[in-house]
């Protein structure tokens, strides 16, 4: 059996940080781009509905006039 030195093990340990950081990270990205691509579509969708509203109004204006 190879005994791992002190310095093998810190190695190893910091490899598996930096991973497990990595991954988290790209975890945390992937939702955050969910959630403004969400935001996005969500705010468009309201201004649609503003114009389409405001395009009712003034056909309803110009009709009663």
């Amino acid at each position: 059996m190879t005994r791992l030195s002190k310095n093998e093990i810190r190695k190893d340990a910091v490899q598996d940080t930096v991973a497990a950081a990595a991954t988290a990270v790209g975890q945390v990205t992937t939702i955050i781009t969910g959630a403004v691509k969400d935001v996005a579509g969500s705010i468009g969708g309201f201004a649609t509905e503003v114009f389409e509203i405001r395009e009712s109004a003034k056909k309803a204006h110009d009709d009663d006039a």
